[in-house]
């Protein structure tokens, strides 16, 4: 494969993980191979980052599509280098015990050179398993349990301590710088059996799967835990923009009203003629917001997010109501107190809202239960934003009470987390009730932005 080729096939590799890079940054990174020491591979990746990246977030899939396409070594040849006693010193790689390469790994864990070239050798000598004639198969999963790093880490801190007392800052940092080493190590042989499985797969194949989109463009249904602790960072500058965007909409949306004595004062120097109209100052605007969500199993992950973008709004609005369905409505509020642990606000919502009366996701009989018993939460000056996937489990769908409450309200809108070529289908109601309260696909966090943006 040419550089040329290799250059192409890495940018559309990137593209297709999620990240954003243009043509022109394309030719960029080009421009910028021509000026380094293309022998130099730091220096390579160093110059495809300076072109290609654009937020923190994206360097670990960068960096993980860069040891695919551009691997420091090739299996064979660096290989046999990398298990030469003369290259890495005593023991040999290819010979020694386990005792020994594990005496050689503790080395390593405490800050010695050469782990990538460890690292190699061990996959090259533990993570094969034969998969059919002529093909081989390679894991992480043996080395790691041939060599155990982690059992490593009470001889290390002794020797670290070397009879100091346990328990204190000094083995605390220790314990840090360790686990740090051990992360190291096993990223290592990550790396190498994705470089080895993509040898014998093809790159593109591979990477397809070996990069996790950006944060921002993490499907909703999809998110994990660890994810959700990661997007906390993200919708507190979302919130901020929605509640300026609701502000700035309703500034432009109305003139301040008329002023009448000053119209008629000005109006006698033209014979009682109001040539000029005068207006009063607008007012300050105190943007209010009822947030209406949907809390079931089905939209379990989309749900958690919401009730984090529930939180954060609760900090920038002057007064918000936020309520909480899956077949009868409660109102959640009280859960999300300024100041408020997050997550335990969550695990209590949880345990003591009154949102589940069957279990299963009834949008007409909530909403037929918010008109009801919180229907004054609505009013002229309140905004309403919906957030579900509108499937109801063919139960009636409360149209006209919908229609009221929208109505009601100054805007409302309404987020789905589901693709468009998914409304409708099966119970789906999106049609219906996309037509009484705009409707809008989000699914991530790149959609959500887009949405506040559009809101002008």
């Amino acid at each position: 494969m040419s550089l040329l080729d290799r250059h192409l096939g890495f940018v559309r590799a990137l593209r297709e993980a999620g990240l954003p890079v243009s043509p022109a940054e394309g030719l960029d990174a080009a421009r910028a191979l021509e000026v380094i020491d293309l022998t130099e591979r730091e220096s390579l990746r160093a110059a495809y980052a300076a072109t290609l990246v654009k937020r923190p977030s994206h360097r670990p899939g960068f960096d993980t599509l860069f040891d695919l396409w551009f691997p420091a070594s090739t299996t064979g040849l660096r290989a046999s280098r990398a298990a030469s006693p003369d290259l890495l010193g005593l023991p040999d790689l290819e010979t020694a015990e386990v005792p020994e390469l594990r005496d050689r790994l503790a080395g390593l864990l405490l800050g010695a050179e050469g782990m990538n070239e460890f690292a190699r050798a061990m996959v090259e000598r533990f993570g094969r398993q034969a998969a059919s004639p002529g093909r081989q198969n390679w894991f992480s999963y043996p080395v790691m349990r041939a060599l155990s790093p982690e059992t490593l880490m009470a001889r290390l801190l002794a020797e670290v301590l070397a009879g100091r007392e346990r328990g204190g800052l000094a083995e605390k940092v220790a314990r840090q710088r360790i686990g740090e080493h051990t992360r190291r190590f096993e990223d290592a042989v990550s790396g190498d059996v994705r470089r080895r499985i993509a040898e014998d797969s093809g790159i593109e194949r591979i990477a397809r799967s070996a990069v996790r989109p950006p944060l921002e463009q993490l499907d909703f249904l999809r998110i994990t835990k660890a994810d959700l602790a990661r997007l906390r960072r993200e919708v507190h500058p979302l919130a901020r923009r929605l509640a300026a965007r609701l502000t700035v909409k309703h500034r432009l949306g109305r003139r301040g009203r008329l002023d009448f004595r000053r119209t008629v004062r000005a109006s006698l120097s033209s014979g009682g003629v109001p040539l000029t109209t005068f207006n009063r100052p607008r007012r300050p605007h105190k943007p209010e917001l009822v947030v209406l969500c949907d809390a079931s199993d089905s939209v379990a992950s989309f749900a958690h997010f919401t009730l984090l973008l529930t939180y954060a709004l609760r900090e920038q609005f002057t007064k918000v109501r936020a309520f909480g369905f899956v077949d009868t409505v409660d109102e959640i509020t009280r859960f999300f107190v300024p100041g408020a642990d997050v997550v335990e606000a969550m695990t209590r919502l949880a345990r003591e809202a009154d949102m589940v009366r069957f279990g299963r996701t009834d949008y007409g009989r909530a909403l037929e239960g918010f008109a009801e018993r919180y229907g004054d939460a609505i009013g002229p000056k309140t905004s309403l934003l919906i957030l579900g996937d509108a499937r109801s489990n063919y139960q009636p769908p409360a149209l006209d009470t919908l229609k009221r409450l929208a109505g009601g309200a100054r805007h409302a809108y309404w987020l789905n987390p589901e693709p468009t070529a998914q409304w409708d289908s099966g119970d789906s109601l999106a049609t219906a009730y996309g037509g009484i309260v705009p409707m809008y696909e989000c699914r991530n966090v790149a959609q959500l932005a887009a949405f506040i943006e559009d809101l002008v």
